[in-house]
């Protein structure tokens, strides 16, 4: 056997801040724009502000949360210090189809735009995957894995070097667009052809914030630097604004730059030709030919750079869950490098499996968008509760205005999930259902596990939680959202807030005791300031040969 090995502390402010803008520019900037575009017109611009604000809130409270646990996979531990072992594993749950699902996104995004010059990955009509298509799609995400088997300072470093490229390009492009086509009037074009509830829309389902999910990749690697009471809250932070700015000047140098023909039907019949890879579609277009090469090559480097960072942070997710005992142990098994190689086995093969219902770069976003901002929306939930039960707990970043800003983030998530519609919410609230039942028959009918070790009184405010998001979802409007029409867009968002205010209440008051909470907290520190470097030490976890 060899040698103690340990999760290395290589990563320094920009590696953070490049890990988590890298996981930022990913697909989203390839397509956000043309879906926002139909969606909600020139308005689409305050979608991209919305979008980046509400994960803005979410980011201020993950800063002062992260720096608390500054452990890998630090979103799993602290959600059972809040509130238990139950609710605890099932946010690992949530968490770990959030994270696996990503890099079967960017996977997809590659495939589309190489379609424009492959035919036959992806169905002219339907934008779905061929299995020619799946094929690759499964090569592809195997060989972002691979490179993930390196040691994490080498994974840093190539994360880092593709970073300044997906920067610089995206803002070339917003240069070069403006430089060779310039429609100013577009902006205030067909304003009414699309619904003012687009706006909110298109925060949800075309991409936009998905684009922003990349923020807490900084959290998953806390345990791999030497200051996260420093460095995090920076890379969290300064990781958004600077996709905010990005993103606004990319929707608006693609607004500006269609040919008013292209628009003439109404925003939502927008049409021109390669719309499979719209920013190089229009480059050619508008007569940068060389420029759409380039793109080309980006729609290559940008969505894998993103796969590759997502599927460096999951296996963290995933030992993470070993170390609370959500997962087999096995699964914190490090390599000689200090990778966790079976996380990254199992990232794979969920991974691939994720192509199968979701075979196009559309179907996949919504669902991922829907269930990624569900795994963020306890956060506000276990701030408000870690100031009640461990006011005294060391804080490196304390957040400013917490009994505002907190329920603002809870809120903000909540409409996320609502404005994703009810075809997805079915979707994701029945994998939590399912999950549920499962666990629950094992612990019950499998380990015979007594009932008052179960963590009940924790978790009873997810049943109402679950099941009202469910309901204001089914009740929302029909056509795009899917729901029977009974509420009408700006009244199920009312609805939501105060719906959120009651919940986020009754969570709070329902976390575990101050004594527990401080248990738990200690027993995750035995782990190690680097997540499992005790464990490792003293013989607990395994190493691979």
């Amino acid at each position: 056997m060899a040698g103690p090995a340990k999760l290395r502390r290589d990563a320094g402010v920009i590696g953070l801040l490049y890990a988590s803008l890298g996981s930022i520019i990913g697909s989203g900037w390839l397509f956000g724009a043309l879906h926002a575009s139909v969606q909600a017109g020139p308005r689409s611009v305050y979608s991209w502000v919305i979008g980046g604000v509400a994960i803005l809130f979410l980011a201020f409270v993950f800063a002062e949360l992260s720096t608390m646990f500054p452990n890998s996979g630090a979103l799993v531990h602290m959600t059972h210090v809040s509130h238990g072992d139950l609710v605890g594993k099932i946010w690992t749950w949530i968490l770990f189809l959030a994270f696996v699902s990503v890099p079967p996104v960017e996977v997809s995004a590659v495939l589309t735009y190489a379609n424009n010059y492959l035919p036959g990955l992806i169905h002219p009509h339907s934008g779905l995957m061929t299995s020619v298509g799946t094929a690759w799609a499964a090569v592809l995400l195997a060989g972002v894995v691979a490179l993930n088997f390196l040691a994490v300072r080498w994974v840093i470093a190539i994360n880092s070097a593709a970073t300044w490229w997906k920067l610089i390009i995206p803002i070339a492009t917003i240069v070069i667009l403006m430089m060779y086509s310039f429609h100013p009037h577009n902006l205030v074009a067909h304003v009414h052809s699309t619904p003012v509830s687009g706006v909110f829309t298109a925060v949800a389902t075309a991409g936009i914030v998905f684009s922003f999910f990349g923020f807490q990749q900084a959290i998953a690697l806390a345990g791999e630097t030497r200051n996260p009471s420093r460095y995090v809250p920076i890379a969290l932070i300064s990781s958004v604004l600077i996709g905010i700015l990005i993103y606004v000047g990319l929707q608006v140098s693609f607004i500006t730059a269609l040919n008013p023909r292209d628009i003439s039907g109404g925003w939502a019949h927008l049409q021109f030709t390669g719309m499979f890879g719209p920013l190089a579609a229009i480059a050619v277009t508008v007569g940068a030919v060389w420029w759409a090469v380039l793109l080309y090559v980006d729609a290559i480097i940008s969505p894998l750079g993103t796969a590759f960072i997502y599927v460096t942070a999951s296996p963290r997710i995933i030992m993470a869950a070993g170390e609370m005992g959500n997962a087999p142990k096995h699964v914190t098994l490090l390599s000689r490098q200090g990778v966790p190689w079976i996380g990254l086995i199992v990232t794979y093969c969920v991974g691939v499996v994720f192509f199968f219902p979701f075979p196009s770069w559309q179907k996949l976003v919504s669902a991922v968008s829907l269930i990624t901002v569900l795994s963020y929306s306890i956060g506000p939930i276990i701030l408000m509760r870690l100031r009640m039960a461990l006011p005294d707990a060391k804080r490196p970043f304390r957040l400013s205005a917490a009994n505002i800003l907190a329920p603002i983030a809870f809120i903000a998530s909540n409409w996320m999930i609502y404005w994703t519609g009810y075809s997805v919410a079915q979707w994701m609230f029945g994998a939590v259902f399912f999950y549920v039942v499962a666990y629950l028959f094992w612990y019950f009918a499998v380990r015979h596990r007594p009932l008052r070790d179960l963590g009940l009184r924790q978790a009873w405010w997810t049943v109402p939680y679950f099941a009202g998001m469910w309901l204001i979802s089914y009740l929302g409007p029909r056509g795009a959202m899917g729901g029977s029409g009974v509420l009408g867009f700006f009244t199920g968002m009312w609805i939501i807030v105060g719906f959120s205010l009651l919940v986020l209440w009754w969570a709070v008051r329902s976390g575990q005791s101050p004594q527990a909470a401080q248990q738990c907290a200690d027993r995750i520190k035995t782990l190690g300031s680097s997540g499992v470097d005790a464990r490792i030490e003293s013989g607990d976890v395994e190493v691979a040969p």
